[in-house]
């Protein structure tokens, strides 16, 4: 995975893609995000998985961007779910600390 994201990285900055507004960026991802839900709406599974590679693409270069590295912005948000836990409602998993209610310990 780390070979690829270099590549992705790569191809980023041989087509400037790796400069400008991360805001810019951001609204490519929700782009393609539009695409796999396109997909899965459709159950087309071709479509679902370009847009969800589409996605990963767009992050890795939202990443380059902000001057962060793709692995440790995922090793992060792994590192704080790893441990989760929490219960399946109606297909969506829901973190343990959100069953009070859904709306945290405040109950709003």
């Amino acid at each position: 995975m780390n070979e690829l994201i270099k590549n992705i990285e790569q191809w980023s900055i041989d087509r400037n893609i790796h400069v400008g507004r991360p805001q810019d960026q951001l609204v490519k991802t929700m782009e393609e995000l539009g695409e796999v839900a396109n997909g899965i709406s459709k159950n087309k599974p071709e479509m679902i998985k370009d847009g969800i590679g589409d996605t990963v693409v767009t992050l890795v270069c939202l990443a380059q961007r902000c001057g962060l590295d793709f692995e440790e912005c995922v090793q992060t948000a792994y590192d704080e779910i790893k441990d989760r836990k929490g219960k399946m409602i109606d297909g969506v998993f829901v973190k343990e600390a959100d069953l009070d209610g859904g709306f945290g310990s405040t109950g709003v």
